[in-house]
């Protein structure tokens, strides 16, 4: 009788952590129908982590970007909420319970992941950024604003794909500078897809370029092949990753290529008039155009160990 009831206490707590990484789940599907089809590309438990990673990030930028200001509350509110929202989720792998759903998943992955408080605080000081000056005046804070914005994140959903994974430092080294520039690299798109938002409605100049000139073709050529660079840097590193992760960054990363190639046709007019985006049937065909050489296991370099 008494084991039994030993395994009741278990049962519950499996099914409380179920229900919490399905709620997370929801959070990427309401909120990003590329980075949900590309997630629903990865496998096992990183599909889960990366569902969960997404939440608190998107959550954040809520905070900052959307429902904050949608609820009537000032920057200073904003701030306090952001303030504490990033002390739960630093406290969130030493707690194993939490009443908030998408924290108890988050709690949940970053244990598993062992993910780094620097990286935690250097994402919630670019959101900070957003809720002060929001021009980046010089290609120094831009950069920082980049790396805790989007980089890290490539490092945390990196940590993520190699749970249990015995990689060499070279080729570590290798995946954390394709991650970073992943990153990097969706961040910028997006702000090419939102600059008429940001420009017009937020009054956000992320791009030092604007700071002493229009947004124009020039600049728009000079931005997209920045942009080029940062993603062929990220597919220098799909080789090495494991398997399991792989279809998915890829898919990630092709669809934002497909992003940059509709942005690059047009003008920096257009672009300051309309929001770049892919059908569901664009993206379907996207993915169809994988290549089947990046899903084969031999496709890793055969130093990693």
């Amino acid at each position: 009788m008494s084991g039994a009831w030993d395994e009741q206490p278990a049962k519950l707590l499996h099914h409380y952590d179920r229900t919490a990484q399905r709620a997370a789940h929801q959070v990427i599907r309401n909120y990003s129908s590329s980075f949900n089809l590309a997630s629903n590309l990865l496998r096992g438990t990183i599909k889960t982590d990366i569902r969960s990673l997404y939440a608190v990030v998107r959550i954040a930028d809520e905070i900052v970007d959307g429902a904050g200001h949608a609820a009537g509350l000032n920057n200073e509110q904003c701030r306090e909420l952001l303030d504490d929202y990033e002390a739960q989720v630093l406290r969130a792998p030493r707690q194993r319970l939490h009443r908030d759903p998408i924290m108890h998943a988050y709690g949940i992955t970053a244990r598993r992941c062992g993910f780094a408080d620097e990286h935690i605080r250097a994402f919630f000081t670019s959101m900070r950024r957003d809720l002060g000056d929001q021009s980046t005046n010089e290609q120094q804070e831009f950069d920082a604003y980049i790396y805790g914005s989007a980089e890290v994140i490539g490092l945390l959903c990196l940590q993520a794909f190699l749970v249990d994974q015995d990689v060499n430092a070279s080729d570590r080294q290798i995946m954390e500078h394709g991650a970073r520039k992943l990153g990097a690299a969706f961040q910028k798109i997006n702000f090419l897809r939102d600059i008429a938002n940001d420009t017009e409605f937020l009054g956000r100049q992320y791009f030092p370029q604007l700071q002493d000139d229009e947004f124009n073709d020039a600049i728009k050529a000079e931005l997209v092949a920045d942009i080029r660079t940062d993603l062929a840097a990220a597919r220098h590193s799909v080789a090495l990753l494991p398997l399991d992760a792989r279809i998915g960054v890829v898919a990630a990363l092709e669809l934002f290529n497909e992003l940059t190639n509709d942005i690059d046709r047009l003008t920096a007019a257009e672009l300051l008039s309309t929001r770049v985006s892919l059908s569901p049937a664009r993206k379907t065909r996207v993915l169809a155009r994988i290549p089947r050489t990046v899903l084969k296991k031999d496709n890793q370099k055969k130093g990693s160990k």
